[in-house]
């Protein structure tokens, strides 16, 4: 069923229980831009551990972590009693063999019962937990970044969820360390079984663990992307994640009596500190039930997520930009997913790229069909290093914010050409890479702030509370041969909100060339659409003339050279983890795709054109 065409604009939001903006601005001789919230930053609790360990005193028999049986199985999963037991059990094994603040236990494998109940033994104990891309192990074939990220934090554990797949992983670890200990689930081959962890009686020793942890004290480490070299390893301390939990909870704007224990489905991963600190700690903080999604929004596995949302109706859903898109084609089609996913919806959140405003639109005219209100779209704006640092905590039809500082975070805009560069300081900011002092001094200004890398406006100069929107990766933006700046982080959802539904997603080329050009990937819905109208023509070649059109009709209103496609090649081949086009939260890395398609890039400027190459340009 298609969304009601009807404007929405006047249809007012579901509550959003959240304090409104409030802030200060000082705007310095020097240029720069200092903005802080006002709003008071709640008082952070001593450690994740003690916060969980709270939580399960209040609410032992509530579900925490829910997760499906193999083969699309019954949901199992433990209670925030059953999650303490065993958490307490596992510190207790990890104190029984030395391990403390100067150890790590590695966890190579993606979400879990297990993996949660981990993370939080680590925490409980003492002891830092390194949780890395599974793609490290599993589809690479050189293990570079796992042997890198072993060496960066040496651990004496490593956990896996089953031991053939990561027997490959397994061996190469083993050549670095023939003493690592190696956990899985099912006690595979060399390994021990988790059971055994979870096993022992818990002691004293680690109420003692826990109580001696503070605000400086190492949590876990968190790697990089590595979109530029090999990942750098961000520490995360207790305080760091307790603040970012006290910010949020600063925004608060209801009562006990009015506050609903999130139920969340999140399929993003915890090697990532969106998924695993900012989800998984304020799912937590909020006595929530977490439900592990093992869909992606990736043809062939967003079905997944599909199923589940019939059987889970999340209080909130985030998730990457692709995945709204995606998830708005099914809605349309299918009035029992649409009432299943607004029946008790909150909020929905996005995070790491822009959701195009046609997406956002079409999801509001599915919410208001659905509830007769807008459901508030939120996001989050931050970091590895930084945790959060910006949020949309209002109701709001524009999309495009990253909101304002969070409660205990300082901003500066900085000038730089033209645009305004992000830095930032505060309690959820690291003090540093690990292990690599050079990078460390390079990532703070002389004023101790860190330099994100990226460019933010105010989206109205004269009405700051209105909220900062992104203004690109000052090193992603270039120049034309004109001379002329082109904003990729600006440009890039526009031209996908002109397209859709046609693409799935898009890089932008053009350095140093005159005029830009663009790599795209059709959807796979619009790559069905074209087989079913014309079968007897090549589908890329019925989306090639359609997207041509949209194309022409955005450049007729776009302006100058900065923001006009002058060629287009849509891409067969998918974009790959392992070459680090996309990441395993389903971003897209501009700089990568460039780098790996240079060929497409030729052909985007080979003189004469090429086959497969569409011309834009007037004559």
């Amino acid at each position: 069923m298609a969304a009601d065409p009807r404007r929405t604009d006047d249809i007012p939001f579901k509550r959003l229980p959240q304090k409104g903006p409030d802030i200060s601005v000082e705007r310095r001789p020097d240029g720069c831009i200092l903005i802080r919230s006002n709003h008071a930053l709640a008082e952070p609790a001593q450690s994740i551990g003690h916060l969980f360990a709270a939580r399960a005193a209040e609410h032992p028999d509530r579900p925490f972590i829910m997760q499906r049986e193999p083969g699309h199985g019954p949901w199992r999963g433990v209670t925030y009693g059953e999650a303490k037991r065993a958490v307490h059990g596992i510190a207790q094994w990890l104190l029984d063999r030395g391990l403390g603040a100067d150890n790590s236990v590695m966890i190579l494998s993606a979400n879990s019962v297990e993996h949660a109940l981990l993370m939080l033994g680590c925490y409980t104990a003492g002891v830092p937990a390194a949780p890395i891309s599974p793609a490290y192990s599993l589809i690479s074939t050189d293990h570079a970044k796992l042997k890198h990220a072993w060496d960066m934090v040496r651990p004496r554990i490593v956990f896996a969820q089953q031991a053939a797949p990561f027997a490959r992983a397994f061996q190469s670890l083993r050549a670095l360390d023939p003493g690592l200990v190696f956990v899985t689930v099912d006690g595979g081959d060399g390994t021990l079984p988790f059971a055994d962890l979870t096993a022992p009686e818990p002691t004293p020793a680690v109420t003692a663990a826990l109580a001696a942890i503070g605000h400086a004290d190492i949590g876990k480490y968190l790697f990089t992307s590595g979109s530029t070299g090999l990942p750098k390893c961000v520490p995360q301390t207790h305080g760091m994640m307790a603040s970012v939990v006290a910010a949020q909870e600063g925004l608060r704007d209801e009562d006990e009596a009015e506050h609903q224990p999130p139920q969340a489905l999140d399929w993003m991963p915890w090697s990532h500190i969106s998924a695993g600190n900012i989800t998984f700690n304020n799912n937590l903080a909020n006595g929530g039930t977490l439900y592990l999604d093992e869909g992606k929004p990736v043809p062939g596995l967003f079905e997944t997520t599909i199923r589940n949302l019939y059987e889970v109706s999340p209080t909130v859903f985030g998730s990457a930009p692709i995945a709204f898109g995606m998830l708005a084609d099914a809605m349309e089609r299918d009035p029992k997913l649409r009432r299943s996913f607004f029946r008790n919806l909150a909020y929905m959140g996005y995070g790491g790229a822009t959701l195009s405003s046609d997406i956002s639109d079409r999801l509001q005219a599915l919410a208001v069909l659905e509830t007769g209100e807008r459901i508030p779209m939120v996001t989050m704006y931050g970091a590895t290093e930084t945790q959060g640092v910006t949020v949309v905590h209002w109701a709001t039809g524009r999309v495009g914010l990253i909101g304002l500082p969070l409660p205990g975070t300082l901003l500066k805009l900085v000038p730089s050409g033209d645009k305004y560069e992000v830095r930032v300081k505060g309690p959820t900011v690291t003090s540093g890479y690990h292990k690599d002092p050079t990078r460390t001094a390079e990532a703070f200004d002389d004023e101790g702030f860190y330099r994100l890398g990226d460019a933010a406006r105010f989206l109205d100069p004269d009405d700051p509370l209105q909220g900062l929107v992104f203004d690109g990766r000052v090193t992603e933006d270039f120049k034309l041969d004109s001379g002329t700046w082109v904003s990729v982080g600006t440009l890039r959802p526009d031209i996908l909100a002109a397209c859709s539904p046609f693409l799935q997603d898009a890089v932008i080329a053009g350095q140093d060339r005159p005029y830009i050009g663009l790599l795209a990937w059709p959807s796979a819905a619009a790559i069905e659409e074209a087989k079913r109208g014309d079968p007897a023509t090549d589908p890329f070649d019925t989306l090639a003339r359609q997207l041509s059109a949209r194309l022409r009709d955005f450049n007729a209103g776009a302006g100058g050279s900065s923001r006009r496609v002058g060629r287009v090649i849509l891409m067969r081949e998918p974009a790959s983890i392992d070459a680090g086009e996309i990441t395993d939260k389903g971003y897209v890395n501009q700089r990568a795709t460039l780098e790996r398609r240079s060929g497409l890039v030729e052909r985007l400027y080979a003189a004469p054109l090429e086959a497969g190459v569409v011309e834009l340009r007037e004559a």
